[in-house]
């Protein structure tokens, strides 16, 4: 694996500090209150936090996928919410800078990458869970404007978000399917509703919603890249920082899981002994401890490849699969070490139990990850 640069490392070593510092001292309060960390969010503006794939002229300080992996992951390791908070936002304006009209750029990025504007993607639907092709929200012409109709849901800090990317159908009778899809870049008005936060397992503080869009408006030059149907694919582009992102977090909440379980095992005795010396303990830490270098590895190669600029689908899609699913076992054998302690709401174990679910899920579920990887498997003529 290539090492960070003395900047880059700076970076991380400035989240991990802050994370330690200010984030681990007040989670438990926030988290059981579902209180929006408005604290937290305002200082990592401060940070830079949300301009970190933000180049020049628009931001300041761009890193590389990897730097960002193991920024997504020292937030989650203070709280998965908090990289929630820049996942979706770092998605736009890496479409943004990718596939943008100078004109959107210019409007857009600046104010992205100071955190002033903050950005979020909608894409699932009530009734369309990971298949994006079935969406139903359709964007017609009216003149010099597109009018929306349709909803999406599960769309995390839609209430906060000032800029929404939204995938819709804006030729409904495009064939093939995918043909018919654009990327509307939509500010919230008239004809939009935010539903109340739905409630969730974990994930607390952010808030997830539906968006309705009922006869909402938005001017002609709000496609994504200024030419309609090329949304799918712009997404489907998206979605590898997506799904590089959530496998992150999952590294994230693995490693919290992990540190608390070391720590513990041998702080608590029994049988006149540390319980990390009985065989069952001390193997259920092996075990953790494996998988979980195991799943920050493959992130950081699917990270790395993305950062060469080779397509990296199937191992962004390895990446969130094994990182997703350790972070959950982790998260459960961290519980089992501490007991009936793990059960507990004074100890952080039984939150991490909570969080990890959402990266199963989140991003396209795991069972379209394997999908997703055996249709690569076959494309590429195996793993080569």
């Amino acid at each position: 694996m290539t090492a960070l640069s003395t900047e880059e490392q700076a970076v991380v070593d400035t989240v991990r500090t802050f994370v330690d510092r200010e984030v681990r001292p007040v989670v438990r309060e926030l988290e059981h209150s579902d209180t929006y960390p408005e604290a937290l969010v305002e200082r990592m503006k401060e940070l830079g936090v949300f301009g970190l794939a933000v180049p020049e002229p628009w931001g300041e300080a761009p890193v590389s996928m990897p730097c960002y992996a193991q920024v997504t992951a020292e937030l989650a390791r203070g709280w998965m919410s908090l990289a929630g908070a820049m996942g979706g936002h770092t998605v736009v304006a890496k479409l943004l800078v990718a596939f943008g009209t100078r004109a959107q750029q210019d409007r857009w990025l600046p104010a992205m990458a100071t955190g002033e504007v903050r950005a979020t993607m909608a894409l699932t639907e009530p009734g369309g869970g990971s298949d994006l092709q079935a969406m139903r929200t359709v964007a017609r012409r009216d003149g010099g404007q597109w009018v929306v109709d349709g909803a999406k849901t599960w769309i995390t800090n839609s209430r906060r978000s000032q800029l929404i990317a939204l995938l819709c159908r804006t030729d409904p009778d495009a064939q093939p399917r995918h043909r018919g899809v654009s990327v509307l870049l939509v500010e919230h008005g008239p004809g939009l509703t935010v539903s109340k936060d739905l409630p969730k397992l974990g994930y607390k503080g952010v808030e997830s919603c539906e968006l309705v869009f009922d006869g909402f408006r938005a001017p002609a030059d709000a496609v994504l890249g200024g030419e309609e149907g090329r949304g799918f694919a712009q997404m489907m582009t998206g979605l590898e920082t997506g799904r590089i992102q959530v496998a992150a977090r999952a590294v994230g909440v693995a490693q919290a899981a992990f540190d608390d379980a070391l720590r513990y095992a041998q702080e608590r005795e029994s049988f006149g002994r540390p319980i990390w010396q009985h065989q069952s303990v001390g193997n259920l830490l092996a075990d953790m401890a494996t998988s979980l270098t195991a799943a920050r590895q493959l992130v950081l190669y699917a990270a790395e490849r993305y950062e060469t600029g080779r397509r990296c689908d199937l191992e962004a899609g390895m990446a969130k699969l094994f990182a997703s699913e350790t972070a959950m076992r982790v998260a459960l054998d961290a519980i089992r070490v501490h007991g009936g302690h793990g059960y507990s709401t004074e100890f952080d174990v039984e939150r991490y139990f909570r969080d990890a679910p959402l990266m199963i899920v989140g991003e396209g579920t795991n069972e379209i990850q394997r999908d997703v990887i055996a249709r690569q498997l076959v494309a590429r003529g195996g793993l080569g």
